[in-house]
């Protein structure tokens, strides 16, 4: 059984087999507690171990994936797409066995995902420059309405 008998500077036990539990996947991924248990819930991540008290027990692998999802959402990836992108990679990562075929069908997965998310990152830059285009619209104004000497 794991050993938590040290802890983070935040309280969060320290799990020294290699295992987190989900207070440290939170901080260093950045996602809330909840949102790591709704990915879990969808299917997306599952803890690789349970503590003898019942906590989940999360890898770095866990956390890559993680951090996958977490770079898919403000793409506007669904959380089946993020699935079935996860579960091709996981393939093309760990199965030496696959034929021919099966990687080319995988890689092209892959591709098709890669180039939506370019696609997706495009679009995201139009919008921000449209959104500092409007920023330095009103600082304008602001420049021109305010009396001389006062900021």
């Amino acid at each position: 059984m794991p050993d938590i008998s040290r802890t983070t500077r935040a309280g969060t036990p320290v799990v020294d087999d290699g295992h987190m539990q989900i207070g440290e996947v939170a901080a260093r991924t950045g996602l809330s507690l909840r949102t790591i248990r709704h990915y879990e819930e969808a299917g997306l991540v599952v803890p690789s171990a349970r503590s003898q008290g019942g906590f989940r027990l999360y890898t770095e692998a866990d956390v890559a994936r993680l951090m996958v999802i977490r770079r898919m959402k403000p793409l506007g990836f669904t959380l089946e797409q993020m699935h079935d992108l996860l579960n091709a990679t996981n393939r093309l990562d760990a199965d030496g066995t696959l034929d021919t075929g099966e990687r080319e069908a995988l890689l092209e997965r892959v591709r098709r995902y890669e180039q939506a998310a370019v696609e997706q990152i495009d679009k995201l830059r139009v919008q921000l420059a449209r959104a500092e285009d409007f920023a330095a619209t009103l600082r304008a104004h602001l420049t021109r309405d305010t009396p001389a000497g006062r900021p």
